[in-house]
């Protein structure tokens, strides 16, 4: 099942297009790291997927064929924006008081289960709290529907170090225990490395790069070589970089077992690493790279 499948989707505010043409089948069962620059077509593609606005043009569907903001996609979807939208006048009881009322199914015992076992007393007033406490409550509030899928904003852009690890620890062990599949938009890659196993980079509102992480990684490499040594036309290169004499490439290999030329050395990259090359690249090709998952 895909938990987001998308044909030609676009979203045009005035004259300008915030999502075009992006064509898109994001399986069940992973979190994946949703990334780009700014103005790349991120939350855009999010708040279709949740049902917060429209497409202009193209299609999308949610859950296995579900569409996008009907009643039994929004039943079975929940969502986490940066703005983490609480109302800070209120106590964390009351939040979900108004949680309880607003959601089919709202599980109150698990709520607040979870935030006893997170010391977060249920008197506290909602502004009293420190942001990571917040960003714990709103999903607190987003897991205690038991959703499908979880779908995440930069949930965690205005966090320390410390309640980021500590919110991405719960989002990880939500997916273990309810089987929940995530999609996580984030500008953080080196924290997205250590958690993602799936892989969506968008640029100008279209996708680049889509694909399970470790397939990704095994179809790039990164060669260090001298300047003018000759480069297989086999690699298709992504990024190049000449330092004096040196010239360092990072290339999509169709066979990851084509023996290297003697004149350069070949290391595997990483998830930021892999991202930043495509991010950089200019002009982006018209096709993307996709890698299918196994079903």
């Amino acid at each position: 099942m895909n938990v987001i499948e998308t044909s030609a989707l676009g979203r045009r505010y005035g004259g300008q297009w915030a999502l075009r043409n992006c064509t898109l089948n994001v399986p069940e069962g992973h979190l994946v790291a949703l990334v780009g620059p700014n103005g790349a077509g991120k939350t855009t593609l999010l708040n279709i997927a949740v049902g917060l606005t429209s497409p202009t043009d193209g299609q999308i569907t949610v859950l296995g064929g579900i569409p996008a903001g009907s009643p039994t996609a929004l039943d079975r979807i929940a969502f986490v924006a940066q703005d983490m939208p609480l109302y800070r006048n209120l106590s964390v009881s009351d939040m979900l008081h108004v949680a309880r009322n607003l959601n089919h199914g709202f599980d109150v015992a698990y709520a607040h289960g979870r935030l006893g076992n997170l010391g977060i007393g249920l008197r506290h007033k909602v502004g009293k709290l420190s942001g990571g406490q917040r960003a714990q409550l709103a999903l607190t509030l987003a897991l205690a529907r038991h959703p499908q899928l979880l779908v995440l904003d930069e949930p965690t852009a205005s966090l320390d170090p410390v309640a980021r690890h500590d919110f991405m620890a719960t989002v990880v062990t939500a997916m273990t225990d309810d089987g929940v599949s995530v999609i996580l938009s984030s500008h953080g890659l080196a924290e997205l490395e250590r958690v993602a196993d799936y892989l969506v980079l968008l640029t100008d509102g279209a996708v680049r790069v889509d694909g399970p992480v470790d397939d990704l990684l095994r179809q790039h490499l990164r060669l260090t070589g001298p300047v003018g040594a000759p480069v297989d036309p086999r690699w298709h290169v992504v990024e190049s970089r000449d330092a004096r004499a040196v010239r360092v490439l990072l290339a999509r290999v169709d066979d990851p077992a084509m023996p290297v030329p003697d004149e350069w050395e070949a290391r595997a990259v990483g998830v930021e690493e892999l991202a930043l090359a495509y991010l950089r690249e200019s002009p982006a090709p018209t096709r993307p790279f996709m890698v299918e998952a196994a079903r």
